[in-house]
């Protein structure tokens, strides 16, 4: 065993960022992170994943917190960890797709506020609406020496997704001029053996190292990981315990046991990873209690193998079907959302195609006929402002559901005009930073109800005399 090859596997932690969008709904505030980071700074860890994501609308809409101000607290406090963040492409972190100008920006001003590695992802795996992202990532990188572009592939299964599928991606975002490469597995679908077959083929196709993200929804991730880390994977993302599993990620400590002693070794120390579980633990109660954290999350639920639908989309249609006193029809839906899918050119079933696809589906079940009515984000799918599917789309449904009107064949994001001089002539009276300005872009109303908030609390308005239904605040 002396002369073995060591190649120990990165681990990236998401207790700050997905492990708690996962499991609390992105509650957990930026107070309850701070007093840990000394010890997470000393693990050794490949990096932190602390922002993006949902957390941005979550600090600004229930925790009244400026996400920016997050940022820099936790910055100042990992002395020698890298940060990262996750990114939806050209939509940055909104839900519509934004001009080139505030994508460029938002980098620019994330990396400067502390972001090291900036996931990127796009709902349809369409790299158009990557490149933007990317390029604003290497212009800093050239310019100051950091910042790292990752382009996260949506991982899900279908006629298209095939080995040389995954493989050609891997070549262009080489191509694109990307650091490292993502397999997002946001549904917890890629099994223990197709994940070696994967990764095997990926290292193949490029030299960028590859990373792997996954959900423990369906039962096998550690499993996955496992046969990943075998095959040639350069980092997971795990969990610390008390926030893994579920619908979360692998626990952390159980994956460094678990390559202990074998050319894989993280070296972290266990001692230190029990302290970081042992400070989280409580607060997990606390959430159970609450009710913040539901037990339901917290089990396997191997339907989302069966049917390939993410769990949060189960839960939504479920909910929709409740309302109209149908859920009698529950599977006549799940058997409706893969001839969706098909009819949309297959696209990953992530956020927000998820969503697009699953309301469609409960609408062609409850209408008794197919398309009779079309949501106006089917309609925007169809005409494609979200992007190109990796299969053509049912001519057939287009006719019926946008006959005659025109369809985009070129990067969305072309045809939008370049929009931060008019934002921030639209929020001016608020801005305090230029950072506010990008608050503002993404969420306009929830961005300026926080500004109003923030204002009261600079100038000590007494709170619980404000009348915060219609956002007056006596000063």
């Amino acid at each position: 065993m002396a002369d073995q090859v060591k190649k120990p596997v990165g681990i990236m932690e998401t207790v700050l960022r997905d492990a708690h969008q996962s499991l609390i709904a992105t509650r957990m505030p930026t107070d309850m992170m701070l007093p840990i980071v000394d010890k997470m700074d000393k693990v050794g860890y490949h990096a932190v994943e602390c922002w993006g994501g949902a957390t941005f609308d979550a600090s600004l809409r229930f925790l009244k917190e400026d996400p920016w101000e997050r940022l820099r607290k936790l910055r100042d406090g990992f002395k020698n960890t890298k940060l990262q963040m996750l990114f939806r492409g050209q939509n940055i972190l909104g839900y519509r797709p934004y001009a080139d100008d505030v994508v460029e920006n938002f980098v620019e001003k994330s990396v400067a506020n502390g972001i090291d590695i900036i996931r990127i992802f796009d709902c349809l795996n369409d790299l158009r609406n990557l490149q933007a992202t990317v390029d604003a990532t290497n212009k800093i990188k050239a310019r100051e020496g950091r910042g790292h572009a990752q382009i996260a592939l949506s991982y899900t299964l279908g006629d298209a997704y095939t080995l040389e599928y995954w493989v050609n991606m891997a070549k262009k975002i080489e191509e694109m001029g990307a650091d490292s490469i993502c397999i997002k597995d946001m549904a917890g679908l890629l099994v223990p053996y197709k994940a070696a077959e994967l990764i095997k083929a990926m290292k193949e196709g490029t030299k960028l190292p590859i990373q792997l993200h996954t959900h423990y929804t369906s039962g096998v991730a550690s499993m996955t990981y496992l046969k990943a880390v075998e095959a040639g994977v350069d980092v997971i993302d795990c969990a610390i315990s008390p926030f893994a599993l579920g619908t979360s990620q692998p626990a952390t400590e159980v994956m460094v046991e678990t390559f202990k002693g074998t050319e894989y070794d993280t070296g972290y120390d266990q001692n230190l990873l029990a302290e970081i579980a042992d400070y989280f633990r409580p607060y997990r109660d606390e959430c159970l209690a609450s009710g913040l954290l539901n037990p339901k999350v917290m089990g396997v639920d191997i339907k989302t193998l069966l049917y390939q639908v993410p769990g949060g989309m189960l839960s939504n249609m479920v909910s929709q079907l409740k309302e109209q006193n149908a859920e009698d029809r529950y599977y006549d839906v799940l058997k409706e959302i893969p001839e969706v899918r098909k009819d949309l050119g297959e696209p990953p079933l992530v956020t927000p195609s998820s969503q697009i696809v699953g309301t469609q589906a409960v609408f062609n079940v409850l209408m008794g006929e197919r398309y009779k009515m079309a949501t106006k984000e089917t309609k925007a799918v169809l005409r494609g402002e979200y992007g190109q599917t990796v299969k053509p789309m049912s001519q057939e449904v287009i006719d019926k559901v946008i006959p005659g009107e025109e369809r985009i064949t070129c990067r969305p994001a072309d045809l939008i005009e370049n929009e931060m001089d008019k934002l921030e002539a639209e929020m001016k009276e608020w801005k305090q930073q230029d950072e506010d300005v990008l608050s503002y872009a993404l969420f306009p109303q929830v961005a300026t109800d926080f500004f109003k908030y923030r204002q009261a609390q600079q100038e000590k308005v007494d709170m619980t005399q404000a009348d915060t239904k219609n956002a007056a605040y006596p000063v």
